[in-house]
């Protein structure tokens, strides 16, 4: 993870989040301000909805998700945005969900994603 990632999330946008198992796939959206990256490999997402996703996830808990800021410098000008790929899983209790709970009193659960990789794209 690094500087340029976290300037990107730190600008208001969406984070788009995608698993590739449904059919078709399933993709939802949910705000850069909602991340909370608690380390190099863990980002906490609040979950009000996301069902199909969370339902993907009993056969396949591969996840990417994108993000971008056209207020960050990308690798051709204005704009950068990126890729990050893992596995997703949906708490109802613990550290991270209470964590996330006491900042969004209207998720059910917290989607704690494990990081694979980050791509820049642009």
């Amino acid at each position: 993870m690094n500087q340029k990632f976290l300037d990107v999330i730190n600008h208001e946008g969406p984070t788009t989040i995608v698993t590739i198992n449904g059919n078709p796939a399933h993709v939802v959206n949910t705000w850069n301000s909602y991340l909370n990256v608690v380390d190099d490999h863990t980002i906490l997402l609040p979950a009000a909805g996301m069902r199909s996703i969370e339902h993907d996830f009993t056969t396949d808990n591969h996840i990417t998700l994108t993000m971008g800021s056209k207020a960050v410098p990308g690798t051709q000008g204005p704009g950068a945005g990126f890729h990050v790929h893992g596995t997703g899983q949906f708490m109802d209790h613990g550290t991270y969900y209470d964590t996330m709970k006491a900042k969004f009193e209207w998720m059910r659960k917290v989607l704690v994603v494990s990081i694979d990789d980050i791509q820049q794209k642009i």
